[in-house]
């Protein structure tokens, strides 16, 4: 089975946010996929898998198995759980070239840029950052 690419997964989401007319429905909407993400275990909800540069706590994990990244999130806050989990379900699951590369182009396409305060907008930067830096170092991990 082919894994379906970072665009898909982007389109997908990209269609489900044209679904509603406002920012208020799309911020419920936000709130809901930060509902649905699976619970990272205990033993991750510390310092050494905390995001730095996000307001609210996030803890991030990233293991390495047959080629592809699988990230495991979650945050103390409702919005910044629904961002994680959306970038956990664009980027897990993915070879680690194809996360280190993707522009993640369907964040400024659904509006989200445009309507996230800044202290959310950079923790979001940290966050796509953090899982970039994880794919880059089982890339390289790989390669040795």
């Amino acid at each position: 089975m082919q894994t379906e690419t970072i665009a898909a997964r982007e389109q997908a989401i990209i269609e489900e946010f044209s679904l509603f007319d406002d920012w208020m429905g799309k911020y419920e909407y936000l709130i809901e996929l930060g509902r649905e993400l699976p619970l990272i275990e205990e033993t991750y909800r510390t310092e050494n898998y905390r995001i730095y540069g996000c307001q609210a706590q996030v803890w991030l994990r990233a293991v390495f198995s047959e080629g592809k990244v699988f990230y495991k999130a979650d945050s103390d806050a409702m919005i910044t759980k629904g961002l994680i989990a959306l970038l956990v379900r664009v980027l897990s699951g993915q070879p680690p070239a194809a996360v280190v590369h993707t522009e993640l182009d369907f964040l400024d396409r659904i509006g989200l840029k445009e309507h996230l305060s800044s202290t959310r907008k950079n923790g979001l930067g940290a966050m796509v950052k953090q899982m970039k830096q994880y794919a880059l170092a089982f890339s390289e991990a790989a390669r040795n």
